[in-house]
């Protein structure tokens, strides 16, 4: 009994931590950390032109704060070959290369910050259906993020800056912010669940009827 008692103890501290970790960031943006956060963000080494244009939505994308985790939708187009511009690094591979450099060097910068990726896609086709203007495209990849205040902290955080030109260099990118709609997991996951549930509930009719 006392060792059931200390395991139930021990789950509920380690639900509670992991419930805190993956909530971090919580409340709404003030002005003066959107201020702070995009003043960083300015700075990054990236191409000056395109980083502009971005911190030109960002802010008021971060000023409507709504305190709700973040799904950052990421539609990949890899270039050629790898690109430069001022301050990018030397990197002697291909622009799919240059990418999983960027992707596998934040793993550990967004588990710091309770993010990860919730969806990896592989394109069947190279063109979007019935889209204009039509433009080839790699790889999509979904990213949950706590809050607005979590992706903001994420990309002004000192380890972000050497490691942003690598994904610069490889992609074009389209982010489109959203948040959670309704989620379908796969009906196999669904009907084979109730089925372990009939079976357990079964058992324990049985042995509570007959012993």
């Amino acid at each position: 009994m006392w060792f059931e008692l200390i395991l139930a103890a021990a789950l509920v501290v380690l639900y509670v931590a992991f419930s805190a970790w993956h909530s971090q960031g919580a409340g709404k943006l003030t002005q003066a950390e959107i201020d702070q956060y995009i003043a960083i963000i300015e700075k990054l080494p990236l191409p000056e032109k395109g980083l502009h244009a971005f911190t030109a939505r960002l802010r008021p994308w971060a000023e409507a704060d709504d305190c709700k985790p973040v799904y950052m939708f990421n539609l990949i187009h890899f270039f050629p070959c790898v690109q430069t511009f001022p301050g990018a690094p030397e990197f002697r591979g291909t622009s799919e290369e240059a990418n999983a450099h960027y992707e596998k060097s934040l793993v550990w910068l967004w588990l710091s910050h309770a993010s990860y990726p919730t969806f990896i896609g592989v394109p069947q086709a190279r063109n979007l259906v019935n889209m204009e203007p039509e433009r080839t495209w790699g790889n999509m990849i979904v990213v949950r993020y706590p809050s607005r205040r979590t992706f903001l902290k994420l990309i002004s955080h000192p380890t972000y800056a050497p490691l942003a030109p690598y994904k610069f260099i490889a992609v074009e990118l389209d982010l489109v912010p959203v948040w959670s709609g309704t989620i379908v997991p796969d009906l196999r996951w669904l009907v084979g669940g109730g089925f372990v549930i009939v079976f357990l509930l079964v058992g324990w009719i049985r042995l509570a009827l007959f012993g």
